[in-house]
């Protein structure tokens, strides 16, 4: 293979880097993209496979790049970084495939086409990828929500959807968005976590992780706290894994996130309205639906409206041991949540009635919090028990205190025990669980 190679080339930056951000580089690979759509048989493309096709359109490109380095020279790296995005745009989301196929990234964000930033680590950092223009970003943003059936337009200018991986996705493009099309990806977990990953990552110590264990083995009903990414899917897929494989789990969510280990579970995802507005299921009418199926256990991957009553009534009605997420900053602003939820079911309740049930049904809310290292702890571990007048009252059995930064950034901090023994006790007692009277005794230095 022929052509005129640069030694330093005309996107290169540093270390033989591409700069991928390069106009002139954006206008070649639009260019060679466009050339290869013309002479290409879409019909007979969609049709097979990529890994069939690659090879006959990868050496259609070289030819075609042979004529750029005529007039632009490219180097070899160039030339590589050029034909694997050309065929990223050709079979997949463009740009978003470098981001993709990297395991450490949960968050990609794109604010606008030449602005993406990433969560690596539970810290954000902007990326060097870049789309050519909002057009270029808008057509991804078309291709990934008609691949669920969906569309985006001024008219429906919203959408949620969700990869081929389980990757959660979110749209909004002009008029409602000022800057240009915005899309949202929080990327689905493949690696499973275990119970100890959490302790050796220091996001919890043994005596809670103990603690939690025999609350859901138990069959108590248990709530996990936390704002958005603070990580409440990961520990609700961890305490998921305390379920006995004997019973009949029964999942409930908007978007399939958990990845339950048992061998009898049952998943239930909702349904957005289709173009027309119709045939949408929500979490409430699968909430009810799911009584009907004998389950022992009921998981719902996060209460957000008036499917809270339904769960709660689900918690006293025999389905002791369920467990579900809510997006709130601390166990006492879950508690007021949960109440304001049951409220948007205008059933007219009284809120002491709201309240008694929430007291009679939640046991344990366990609080998530991402920290400004980036790093996730289980900052409260606080049981409900009961009320006092009109007051939900509660005890925190364990927290997580902040004693400083270090040079580096790093959160330092240390678990506490409170002292104080669970009103649970009891209930572990007639289960046959032991609990050991000193781990209410723990402290654990941190950072």
């Amino acid at each position: 293979m022929s052509s005129v190679i640069s030694p330093v080339g005309a996107f290169s930056t540093g270390a033989a880097r591409t700069d991928t951000r390069h106009p002139q580089y954006q206008e070649i690979k639009s260019r060679v993209h466009t050339e290869l759509l013309n002479r290409l048989n879409l019909d007979r493309l969609t049709a097979v496979k990529r890994e069939v096709a690659e090879p006959e359109i990868r050496n259609i490109i070289i030819n075609m790049l042979e004529s750029e380095s005529k007039t632009t020279p490219l180097t070899l790296g160039e030339r590589e970084q050029l034909i694997t995005d050309i065929l990223h745009e050709l079979f997949g989301l463009g740009p978003l495939e470098e981001l993709l196929a990297d395991p450490a990234i949960s968050d990609i964000l794109v604010n606008r086409a030449q602005q993406i930033y990433v969560e690596r680590d539970g810290v954000l950092e902007e990326t060097k990828v870049v789309f050519k223009d909002d057009r270029h970003l808008l057509r991804i943003i078309e291709r990934i929500v008609s691949m669920v059936g969906r569309r985006i337009d001024e008219s429906s200018p919203m959408v949620d959807a969700r990869l081929a991986d389980g990757s959660r996705v979110n749209a909004i493009i002009p008029p409602l968005a000022l800057d240009g099309p915005v899309l949202s990806i929080r990327r689905f977990r493949t690696d499973k976590l275990a119970a100890p990953d959490l302790v050796e990552r220091e996001s919890l110590t043994q005596p809670m992780l103990d603690l939690l264990r025999m609350a859901v083995s138990s069959r108590l009903n248990v709530i996990v706290s936390g704002g958005t990414g603070a990580g409440k899917t990961t520990l609700l897929n961890i305490l998921s894994s305390f379920i006995s494989e004997n019973e009949r789990i029964v999942t409930i969510e908007d978007a399939a996130e958990l990845l339950l280990r048992q061998p009898h579970v049952v998943r239930l995802e909702t349904r957005p309205p289709n173009i027309e507005g119709k045939g949408g299921v929500r979490q409430r009418e699968l909430m009810i639906n799911a009584l009907r199926m004998r389950p022992d256990r009921i998981v719902v991957g996060e209460v957000r409206g008036e499917e809270a009553l339904d769960m709660l009534q689900a918690m006293n009605t025999g389905h002791d041991g369920s467990l579900t997420t809510v997006h709130a900053n601390s166990p006492r602003d879950a508690l007021y949540r949960i109440d304001t939820m049951v409220a948007m079911a205008n059933l007219s309740l009284p809120e002491r009635a709201i309240r008694q049930q929430i007291a009679s049904a939640v046991n344990f809310i366990v609080q998530v919090t991402r920290l400004s290292d980036g790093s996730r702890k289980i900052s409260a571990i606080s049981e409900i028990t009961g009320m006092e007048g009109e007051v939900l009252t509660l005890q925190d059995i364990f927290v997580f205190e902040r004693t400083g930064l270090r040079a580096d950034g790093k959160v330092c901090g240390r678990f506490r025990a409170t002292g104080i023994r669970p009103k649970a006790a009891e209930h572990f007692a007639q289960s046959g669980i032991d609990m050991s009277r000193t781990m209410f005794d723990h402290v654990q230095m941190v950072g």
